[in-house]
């Protein structure tokens, strides 16, 4: 299984960013997956996640700001940014896992068994 994220970049306080993981060689036709960030001396930890039924969640400080979503015919995971902040700034990383994750675990690292290299979102204010 691979994951490739794109889409980071540099963006003043305020503007948007699109960020999108493909996926290859999943057999599984139930997974969820979420997206992760760990900014330079800090833990990764979860900004959003999604199940195959579409489900969401996201971390509080980014609610309201980011939304994920998935395109499965195109194996595809997005996650738009939006009113970004320099704490945002961070290396974002997309995780996969097969079948369902309950709610309360979507945002845990340890559950995802699939990662990707990163993609850089860097925030200036």
């Amino acid at each position: 299984v691979q994951l490739v994220e794109s889409g980071g970049g540099s963006v003043e306080t305020g503007g948007s960013l699109r960020l999108s993981c493909v996926v290859s060689g999943y057999t599984s036709s139930t997974y969820s997956m979420g997206w992760f960030r760990q900014a330079p001396g800090k833990e990764r930890e979860g900004v959003a996640a999604i199940n195959s039924y579409g489900g969401t969640n996201y971390a509080d400080s980014v609610d309201g700001r980011f939304t994920i979503s998935r395109d499965d015919a195109k194996r595809t995971l997005y996650l738009q940014l939006n009113s970004l902040k320099p704490e945002d700034t961070a290396t974002y990383y997309c995780a996969a896992r097969s079948g369902l994750v309950t709610y309360s675990t979507m945002l845990a690292k340890n559950i995802y068994d699939y990662w990707g290299q990163g993609t850089q979102v860097t925030v200036s204010s």
